[in-house]
């Protein structure tokens, strides 16, 4: 990634296949719904919040053959967003163990993290108190499982390891552009307060 020419802070869109990623930042860009395809690489762009702000969004494809290489889009990372289906219960404890994976990453240090629970417009869609207590595993100890929910943004443990993360979750809709707005909003606070702390 590290080579946009752009002063835009720089925001990687992350999470499994299917989570809607690239229907979120279509709807984000556009105002319209479009016709995706699975992301092969990925698809960038700027997202003016206002007339003085805007963000650089990465969605990077999600595919299990193409997280080994997200490490590469992080050098200039100034926020972090995970996209969840919440129409999924079954690939959650999967969203939560690909996202600990991430955020072991170096280059993700002090780097803040918003957590989208994305298709929350379908009927059976999880609210954000389900996703929040829904365990990862009936067999992990209980420190991992706290450790894990935290790493995904998913529950406020406190761990050495996570302690310092500034995370949000919020509920949305790609496909109808729900929540979208308000979640970058918030991400470019959570950008403009971690500068503060720098």
């Amino acid at each position: 990634m590290g080579h946009a020419q752009s002063s835009s802070p720089q925001v990687i869109l992350m999470g499994l296949d299917s989570a809607g990623k690239t229907t979120l930042l279509a709807h984000l860009l556009t105002g319209q719904v479009m016709e995706t395809s699975p992301t092969i690489g990925f698809n960038v762009g700027t997202l003016n919040l206002d007339k003085k702000t805007s963000l650089t969004v990465w969605d990077v494809g999600g595919q299990k053959s193409m997280r080994d290489n997200w490490r590469h889009y992080l050098d200039d990372c100034q926020a972090l967003v995970f996209v969840v289906d919440s129409s999924d219960p079954a690939r959650l404890p999967e969203a939560q163990k690909v996202l600990k994976k991430v955020l072991s990453e170096k280059k993700l240090e002090g780097v803040p993290l918003m957590v989208l629970a994305n298709k929350n417009d379908l009927p059976n869609a999880m609210t954000i108190q389900q996703i929040t207590d829904l365990p990862s595993g009936t067999t992990e100890p209980a420190r991992e499982l706290a450790c894990a929910k935290m790493a995904a943004g998913l529950h406020p443990a406190v761990t050495p390891q996570y302690e310092d993360l500034r995370w949000e979750i919020q509920a949305c809709s790609g496909l109808k552009g729900l929540g979208l707005q308000q979640a970058f909003t918030s991400v470019n606070k959570l950008i403009r307060h971690n500068r503060h702390l720098r």
